[in-house]
């Protein structure tokens, strides 16, 4: 290590795994964005909690930022390292350290992929049920520290609601145990809550206990192809009003074209400007019939003009395949991506609004909506054309996302739903919180991060390394 500040990071902790390697800095200092050129000083692999409070130490006296890592399938930035910072990267912190079955609650390190802990709670029986399609790559802590919601939020909710207990460090290397597993418990501010949807820059998070549940009952996946944005509303309101849905997701007739280009199987023969995909119990012959009901009554309205059932569980995954390889199907054309929410009911009103401004202001630009209209998250990707440099793609992109955080402000909607602000969106985020709250946020960092050392720049600009703002 030819930095004297690594050499004196391997005194104090000469069995920690620290990377240097050009290779390693450009792979761990970036995440999905693909936006910011990696430049961080090293790569420290810790593999204990205790060495994750001794690394926080190091950089609190070597005034070095740090930047959380985990499976950096993130999209706003949260896990760039481009200015001299230290990722720490929590892939060798990845075990299960316990299952209690009387309060089912699993606990496991940050780094441990979502996949291997649904996996872990199939094992016990049950599920762990925050879902989405980069599971195998995401980590719980990179869940957490998003506060991650996916496909089945309408049922589950986000990753929020099944946090029982966290063990955070702080930027001052003090160990936070919040909560642990209590269901009830009023003793004050409840810190946990706080530490989710932080990215990273309130703390560590080293150990989580997640609450897992009761595996769900048999359930059918219905498609529909439907003509206008308005009857999207009516058929999630029959839908809802008669099924116990655990999904309710849309995409565009452009989403389809990629995904079936990808290698999925297109279910219709005509083209459909909008596709819905619910699924839905199927547990008795009651719950089978309410559906056959719903499907009938959106055709019989004249709300959808095509659609199809699954009859087998491998059709149902086919059918899925048409939404969750959106994203995999996009991202050789590295999109530019917004993850927005508006209330439900808006949602008919905001997506014509900014259509109108889409089609006014990219008009030689591919944009694919997708998104889960069950919670009011929309997906909005962007494909640039090849006669226009990256450069010039992002500053026009840029301008038009002023205009979509303007037109959020007036909805009253929230420029991240899912994905956080990181670098991304930071410039964004007055319009959806308001002065106020920011300088509220802002303190609060400065109490659990004195230092300004953990993932400065992210969420907003001000107190970095050695500020005393």
């Amino acid at each position: 290590m030819s930095d004297p500040r690594l050499s004196r990071l391997l005194e104090r902790l000469p069995q920690l795994l620290l990377k240097s390697e050009a290779g390693d800095l450009e792979y761990y200092g970036r995440d999905w964005t693909r936006r910011w050129t990696p430049a961080p000083l090293a790569i420290a692999l810790p593999s204990t909690t205790q060495e994750v409070q001794e690394v926080v130490r190091w950089a609190v006296t070597e005034g070095v930022a740090i930047v959380p890592s985990g499976g950096r399938t993130g999209l706003s930035g949260g896990a760039v390292a481009a200015n001299g910072e230290l990722v720490i990267s929590f892939e060798r912190m990845n075990r299960v350290l316990g299952f209690d079955s009387v309060d089912r609650i699993l606990t496991v390190q940050a780094g441990l992929a979502l996949e291997a802990l649904q996996r872990a709670a199939i094992g016990h029986e049950l599920i762990y049920p925050v879902d989405f399609a980069a599971r195998g790559s995401c980590s719980i802590g990179g869940n957490i520290a998003t506060n991650a919601g996916g496909i089945r939020v309408i049922r589950y909710g986000n990753t929020r609601e099944w946090i029982a207990g966290l063990k955070v460090v702080t930027g001052t290397g003090e160990l936070l145990d919040l909560n642990r597993g209590l269901i009830k418990n009023s003793s004050g501010y409840d810190l946990r809550h706080l530490l989710v949807g932080a990215e990273g820059t309130l703390g560590l998070v080293v150990e989580a206990s997640v609450r897992l549940t009761d595996p769900p009952p048999a359930s059918n996946v219905m498609v529909f192809a439907v003509s206008a944005m308005d009857d999207l509303m009516q058929v999630f309101a029959a839908c809802r009003r008669k099924l116990k849905l655990s999904a309710f997701e849309f995409f565009t007739d452009r989403a389809l074209e990629h995904v079936v280009a990808h290698g999925a199987q297109d279910p219709f023969e005509q083209v459909s400007p909008f596709y819905l995909i619910a699924e839905f119990d199927v547990a008795d012959e009651a719950q089978q019939a309410d559906a056959l009901e719903v499907f009938e009554q959106c055709f019989g309205n004249g709300w959808v003009n095509d659609g199809v059932i699954s009859q087998s569980s491998a059709q149902a995954a086919s059918l899925w395949r048409l939404r969750e390889s959106i994203t995999e199907s996009l991202a050789a054309r590295k999109p530019y991506k917004n993850d927005i929410s508006v209330r439900i009911s808006a949602i008919p009103a905001f997506m014509q609004a900014m259509r109108t401004i889409f089609e006014r202001e990219y008009p030689h630009y591919d944009v694919v909506w997708f998104g889960h209209i069950g919670d009011g998250n929309l997906h909005i990707n962007v494909l640039k054309d090849d006669a226009t440099t990256d450069a010039m793609f992002i500053v026009e992109c840029e301008r038009v996302t002023r205009l979509l955080a303007q037109t959020l402000a007036e909805f009253g909607g929230s420029i991240s739903a899912e994905h956080g602000i990181g670098l991304v969106k930071k410039g964004y985020l007055l319009g959806t919180r308001s002065a106020a709250e920011i300088a509220v946020m802002r303190g609060i960092k400065q109490v659990l991060d004195p230092h300004g050392i953990l993932n400065p720049g992210k969420v907003f600009d001000g107190a970095g390394v050695g500020s005393r703002e």
